[in-house]
């Protein structure tokens, strides 16, 4: 197809707007949307489950809940940058580390992050950790969708080149046709991951399971958005011609169905 006949990406400043001196960005604004959706939505999921009978929290707890989330993206989305991405430049690098405003966040990290805060938390409850996993687990999605949001919005994290109908160009980038690959991950691992699980949290279900599903649902559609997204051009593509995202999503799905295997073999629903 002829370059005029593809979509163009509608450059947007980063800037949403300024007060005085202070720049607020796009993408800082979608950090709030999904904090902001995650006390509303878990108001609502704990009202639903206590109407189930099933523990759950109250909403000064969800606050505090949400504060340790939100070091653990932060802290373990970086960290997880560094080391899953750019080891070797950070070691030589290591002052710019702690410079999450120069770009660099990993999400395998900020899981991994907010795992370490949710086991932190629920010991701090006397809650089992799955438990609250469970929990947690219909909250994220639409957090995720968020951030995606925010990705095409910077034209960033752009799609590999094709030829498809409705690629699009980005001019900040290039002038090649590319896979909206930031909106295949805002429709897959947000929208409908979140009505996944936000449907399957519905009803009482073995402790683990809901984590499970989690996993297991993040983990197939990032691996399928992948395909469409450009390789980090300082990695390219690994063993296998996959992706660093598709190879630390793998183990999210293979521990998602061990999860889901072992909870549906324990007797009763969640507590």
């Amino acid at each position: 197809m002829p370059i005029h006949d593809y979509l163009i990406h509608p450059t947007i400043s980063p800037i949403a707007f300024e007060i005085g001196p202070l720049a607020v960005r796009w993408y800082g604004l979608m950090y709030l949307v999904a904090f902001v959706a995650f006390m509303l939505l878990g108001r609502v999921h704990a009202r639903r489950m206590a109407a189930q009978g099933v523990a759950t929290l109250d909403a000064k707890q969800i606050d505090d809940l949400l504060f340790y989330g939100v070091l653990g993206v932060v802290l373990g989305g970086r960290l997880g940058y560094v080391l899953f991405y750019k080891p070797a430049y950070y070691l030589e690098h290591w002052m710019e580390i702690p410079a999450v405003w120069s770009g660099g966040m990993s999400f395998h990290g900020g899981f991994l992050g907010v795992l370490v805060a949710c086991a932190l938390f629920a010991r701090r409850m006397d809650w089992r950790f799955l438990q609250l996993t469970d929990f947690i687990a219909p909250l994220v999605p639409l957090g995720l969708a968020a951030g995606r949001l925010g990705n095409f919005i910077n034209a960033e994290l752009v799609g590999r080149v094709t030829d498809v109908p409705w690629a699009m160009i980005f001019p900040s980038v290039d002038m090649l046709p590319r896979h909206p690959s930031q909106l295949y991950q805002f429709a897959g691992e947000g929208l409908a991951l979140f009505a996944l699980l936000w449907w399957y949290a519905r009803q009482p279900r073995p402790v683990a399971a809901v984590s499970a599903m989690f996993l297991i649902g993040y983990g197939c559609f990032r691996f399928l958005a992948e395909f469409g997204r450009e390789p980090d051009d300082f990695l390219g593509l690994l063993a296998g011609g996959l992706s660093m995202g598709q190879w630390l999503s793998l183990p999210m799905i293979v521990a998602g169905v061990v999860m889901m295997v072992l909870a549906h073999r324990q007797k009763g629903a969640r507590p």
